[in-house]
């Protein structure tokens, strides 16, 4: 019997048994209650800054239930995978049978990674149950109009950054939104210049942590969903019409097939997930609200292209994830690219055509294309061996341009790194449609996409 049998036998219910949420010294304080066994309970909290009590009474006490309710259906994941539970038992709110299927949907396909990565057969019959122990009345969405504004949740990376930048110069009113704010996100809305900004604390119930070392499963959730349910939330209470977020064609490509089924680490950064949301939010969360990704039409490669335009994020953008990492709590995050994951090498194959070569050295700290042990890395990434690495990078057709692009102006400087002198000898000689295809990728603009009119329209950033 596996450790994942034995978990789900044990703990064979998942209970979310209630949310709280109240105004306590200017701020909106949420936490839920999650429980697999009597001894077993989880308490996580959310903190969201200068929340006033005229801003609740105007949302109404009906439609803030509601949204909260949903958000700890998002936050339950990250605690119902350490057991895996085949039964998820919602003691909290009400669910119909059109949002269980949601629901399912998105843990089958947001929670892809985790299934793989622990050898879970998740499309068995009986895999997993939602069920309502407990009605309630019916929930309240909010139907009331919004503020012309745009919410804008801003991490560490480029991709926020351009939609920023983008909005600003087509004179949206915007507010930055930033979860857990490390340094340099704030760092990122100061330089930027937006004045409007909300604050979100998000506290993990260290008790997870604690399983985790013990043993419990662990692993990859929808981060981007609960992002969503999150900035949904936020847009009600701040009164803002438009959620923009950053995220790029480019994440539509999965990493790997498991029983039959498409594999994708940015699954809920995708064009699906988000068609889905968005006609989730409009019926049972907020009708007005318009959920979109500002980037969706380009691919990471274009993106790179327009952030070497604002050289005054360089020394401080960040988008290595093992940067952030704590390991469960073991190791103190190191907050700087480590230089040698698939996220900075991606990342760096996609800058080095646009930005000078020394500025690219200072930003990572050496050469990457020098480092020999990426090689392996550099072949995921371009779909030459394994699979394309569970990160969030770019298709393997456009790593491909990004080597080839930077490849062109290495020759020219005469100054050939090791991954690129292999590129030129190995892989090189296997497609001889490059220039083809980088100048129709950088000149690409998928259609696939919610812009509002007004904003693809007036945009000529991407001109």
């Amino acid at each position: 019997m596996t450790k994942v049998d034995i978990l789900r036998r044990k703990y064979p219910k998942f209970i979310y048994k209630e949310y709280f949420w109240k105004i306590l010294h200017g701020n909106l304080n949420i936490s839920f209650d999650f429980r697999i066994s009597s001894e077993i309970n989880f308490r996580p909290k959310l903190i969201i800054k200068n929340v006033k009590k005229s801003q609740v009474e105007k949302v109404g006490y009906r439609v803030l239930n509601n949204l909260v309710f949903n958000l700890g259906l998002i936050e339950l994941l990250s605690y119902w995978k350490a057991a895996c539970s085949p039964k998820i038992i919602i003691e909290a709110g009400s669910l119909n049978k059109e949002q269980i299927s949601w629901w399912k949907d998105l843990i089958n396909n947001g929670m892809g990674q985790f299934f793989y990565e622990n050898k879970i057969n998740f499309t068995s019959k009986n895999f997993l149950n939602i069920i309502n122990e407990r009605k309630r009345g019916e929930s309240e969405i909010y139907k009331g109009k919004f503020k012309n504004h745009v919410l804008v949740p801003i991490g560490g990376g480029k991709d926020s950054i351009v939609t920023l930048e983008a909005l600003k110069k087509i004179k949206q009113e915007i507010t930055c939104f930033s979860l857990n704010s490390i340094g340099l996100s704030k760092q990122i809305i100061k330089v930027s210049g937006c004045k409007e900004m909300i604050i979100v604390e998000r506290k993990i119930d260290k008790k997870l942590i604690e399983l985790n070392q013990k043993g419990f499963l662990n692993g990859h959730t929808p981060f981007s969903a609960y992002l969503a349910f999150l900035s949904l939330l936020l847009a009600v209470i701040f009164d803002t019409k438009h959620i923009a977020f950053s995220n790029e064609r480019s994440s539509n490509e999965g990493n790997i097939k498991y029983l039959g089924r498409v594999i994708n680490h940015q699954y809920s950064k995708s064009f699906n997930f988000e068609q889905k949301f968005r006609k989730y939010s409009k019926k049972y969360l907020a009708k007005n609200v318009e959920y979109f990704s500002f980037l969706r039409p380009l691919y990471e490669i274009q993106i790179a292209q327009l952030f070497s335009k604002y050289p005054k994020y360089f020394d401080i953008f960040l988008s290595c994830n093992e940067a952030l990492k704590t390991y469960s709590g073991t190791k103190k995050a190191a907050g700087k690219w480590c230089g040698k994951c698939p996220k900075c090498l991606f990342t760096f194959m996609i800058l080095y055509p646009f930005i000078k070569r020394d500025k690219l050295i200072k930003i990572f700290g050496y050469n990457i294309f020098e480092n020999k042990e990426l090689l392996p890395l550099m072949l995921e990434l371009i779909g030459e061996r394994n699979f394309k690495p569970f990160e969030c990078v770019g298709t393997k057709k456009e790593s491909l341009v990004a080597l080839y692009l930077s490849w062109k102006k290495a020759e020219k400087s005469k100054n050939m790194p090791f991954l690129l002198e292999y590129f030129e000898r190995n892989i090189l000689p296997k497609y001889q449609n490059l220039e083809k295809e980088s100048q129709k990728i950088m000149k690409s603009w998928n259609k696939q996409h919610n812009l509002p009119k007004g904003f693809e329209k007036n945009n000529k950033q991407f001109d």
